[in-house]
C-alpha cells in the first residue's frame, strides 16, 4: 500500500465533521491494507508511528526537509522500516544516522506525504479521540459487533494489533484478547453527576467512596514481581519502589489492583497534585529523600488465577478487601448516611466521593455511567491550543491561555474559551518554556501549540456563545493546575462543555 493512500485517508477524515462519513474512509482503507502493512497504516492514522517516539523534534525534521517527490512512490511499509532505523539509532554518531535515514525518507516523499510525515512525527496528527472512531471502521471493516472491538482494544491497549486480528480471524481472534499479567489496560472512567443525590438515584445499590486528587495507578502482581502504571499506561515501577514492595507484600500471589496514589502531609491532608507527580519523574537515589506515597486501592480485576474484569462490582469489593485490606479507598457499601461521607472527604482535603453501580462490570477504558464522581466544584479537563504573550508584570511571558475541548467524532481540539487567571509565576515560567518546545506556529502575539496538554480548568459553568466554534464560551475561567497523568484523549468533550450552559 502506498502512503499516498494514507495520506489521502487523512485528508479525507480531516475534511468531514460526520463520524459516519470518517468511519467510512477507515472502513475501505483497512480493507484495502494488505496483511503486513496494516498495523502500521492503523498506527500512522492514529496519529503515533508504530514504534512510538522515534527520538527525532521539530528541529530535526525541519533540517532535513529537501524538495520533495513529484510522484508518489513510498510504501508504508518502506516508511515503516525507516522509523523504525530511526528509533534504533543510539550511541555516537546516532544524530547523523537519524538526520540520513530522515533525510532519504522525507527526499522520496511528496509535498503533501512530506506534510503528513511532519505531522506524524511531531506529535501534530495526536488526536486520541480517533482511536473511538477507528474502532468503528474495524469494526465496519470486518463484520463484527462494535463492541468486541472495543473490549478487545481495551484489553490490548493496541489498536493495530486489535485491527490485525479482527482482519485476520473475526470475532473469535479478538476474544483470544484477555486481561494478562504484565500488559496493563485502560482504566475505567467515571462521568460528573450533579449531585449526589442525583448520582444514587440514577444508579441505586451503590457503593460510595472517596475521590482523592491524587494519581490513577494500576498494579499487577504475578509471584514476586510487580510493575506499576499510570492511567495513560506509562510504566512507573522504578520510581515507586515503596508501593512495589507493599503490593509484594499482600496476601496473595497474583493480583490486579486499580486505585490512587498521593503524597501525604504528616498530619494526613493530601499534598498538591504536583508534588506526587514528580515522584514519577523520580531517579532510584532521589526516591530516598522524596515524599513517600500512600496507595488507596478501589478495584481488583484479577485475583490469584481468577479474572474478575466482568464480575459484577459487589463481587470485585470483597475480592478488594480481601487482599488490600487497610489500603482499600474509604467509603461504605449502600451507606446509611451518604452525605457523611462526602462531608469527611471534603473535611479531610479531597474532592468529593464517587457514586458506583455494585451491580455493573469493570468497563476497561470506557466514560460510562456506570460510576459517577460528584464534586463541589465545577472543573474541566481541556486541552492547551495556544497562548498569548503577557502584559505588565507578565510581560515575557506566555500567559492567555486558549483552550480546546475534545471532540468526539475525532477531529482536532475545539476551542471554546481562554484565561490567564490561577497562574502562578512557577507556572507562567513552566509554559512559556514548554509552549515554545512545542510550538507549531506564532504571529506577533500567539504562540500555537501542538495539543497534547491537558490542564484543570475550574469554572462557573458556559453560555451560549457565537465567538468559538464550539457555539459556547467558558464562564469564569481559571487554571487549577496542568494534568500530566492525562492525554488530550481524556480530555472533557466539548458535549461536556456545553452540558455545563445554564438556561
Amino acid at each position: 500500500m502506498l502512503l499516498h493512500d494514507v495520506v489521502r485517508a487523512s485528508a479525507a477524515l480531516a475534511a468531514t465533521r460526520s463520524r459516519k462519513a470518517k468511519t467510512t474512509v477507515l472502513a475501505g482503507l483497512l480493507t484495502a491494507a494488505p496483511p503486513g502493512e496494516l498495523a502500521a497504516a492503523v498506527a500512522f492514522l492514529t496519529g503515533q508511528p508504530t514504534q512510538g517516539r522515534i527520538g527525532a523534534g521539530w528541529r530535526t525534521l525541519a533540517a532535513v526537509r529537501p524538495e520533495p517527490a513529484t510522484e508518489p512512490a513510498l510504501t508504508v511499509s518502506e516508511v515503516d522500516a525507516a522509523l523504525g532505523e530511526v528509533a534504533a539509532a543510539s550511541g555516537s554518531g546516532s544524530a547523523k544516522r537519524r538526520a540520513d535515514v530522515l533525510g532519504a525518507l522525507f527526499g522520496r516523499a511528496t509535498s503533501d506525504e512530506q506534510d503528513f510525515l511532519f505531522r506524524l512525527l511531531t506529535g501534530e496528527l495526536r488526536h486520541g479521540a480517533l482511536e473511538g472512531v477507528m474502532v468503528e471502521g474495524i469494526a465496519a471493516a470486518t463484520g463484527v459487533p462494535v463492541e468486541a472491538v472495543r473490549r478487545a482494544f481495551m484489553l490490548s491497549g493496541r489498536l493495530p494489533a486489535t485491527a490485525s486480528a479482527a482482519m485476520s480471524g473475526g470475532s473469535a481472534a479478538l476474544a483470544e484478547f484477555r486481561l494478562e499479567l504484565g500488559r496493563p489496560i485502560r482504566p475505567m472512567l467515571a462521568s460528573p453527576a450533579e449531585s449526589l443525590a442525583d448520582a444514587l438515584t440514577e444508579l441505586g445499590p451503590a457503593v460510595v467512596e472517596y475521590k482523592m486528587d491524587g494519581a490513577r495507578i494500576q498494579v499487577h502482581r504475578d509471584g514476586d514481581e510487580v510493575r506499576v502504571w499510570t492511567r495513560t499506561l506509562r510504566e512507573i515501577t522504578r520510581h515507586v519502589g515503596e508501593l512495589v514492595d507493599l503490593v509484594r507484600s499482600l496476601p496473595c500471589e497474583s493480583v490486579v489492583l486499580d486505585g490512587e496514589t498521593l503524597a501525604l502531609t504528616d498530619d494526613g491532608r493530601p499534598r498538591p497534585f504536583q508534588e506526587t507527580m514528580s515522584r514519577f519523574g523520580s531517579t532510584r537515589e532521589e526516591q530516598v529523600r522524596a515524599l513517600l506515597l500512600r496507595p488507596y486501592f478501589f478495584d481488583c480485576l484479577h485475583l490469584d488465577g481468577t479474572d474478575l474484569l466482568d464480575a459484577p462490582l459487589r463481587e470485585r469489593n470483597v475480592a478488594l478487601r480481601a487482599v488490600a485490606g487497610e489500603h482499600v479507598m474509604p467509603g461504605e457499601t449502600e451507606p446509611a448516611d451518604p452525605e457523611a461521607i462526602l462531608a469527611g472527604s471534603l473535611g479531610a482535603g479531597h474532592e468529593g466521593v464517587l457514586v458506583k453501580d455494585l451491580d455493573s462490570g469493570y468497563a476497561a477504558g470506557r466514560r460510562g455511567r456506570a460510576w459517577l464522581k460528584v464534586k463541589p466544584v465545577h472543573t474541566l479537563d481541556l486541552v492547551v491550543l495556544a497562548a498569548e504573550w503577557g502584559h505588565g508584570r507578565r510581560t515575557g511571558y506566555l500567559s492567555n491561555l486558549h483552550l480546546g475541548a475534545r471532540d468526539p467524532d475525532g477531529g482536532p481540539p475545539i476551542m471554546v474559551g481562554k484565561t490567564f487567571k490561577g497562574l502562578t509565576d512557577e507556572l507562567l515560567a513552566w509554559q512559556t518554556a514548554e509552549f515554545q518546545r512545542i510550538e507549531t506556529r506564532r504571529d506577533d502575539w500567539t504562540v500555537h501549540v501542538r495539543p497534547e496538554l491537558v490542564v484543570e480548568i475550574e469554572l462557573d459553568g458556559a453560555q451560549m456563545s457565537p465567538r468559538y466554534p464550539g457555539g459556547v464560551a467558558l464562564r469564569f475561567a481559571r487554571v487549577l493546575r496542568y494534568r500530566p497523568d492525562k492525554d488530550p484523549a481524556e480530555a472533557d468533550t466539548i458535549d461536556a462543555v456545553r452540558a455545563t450552559v445554564r438556561e
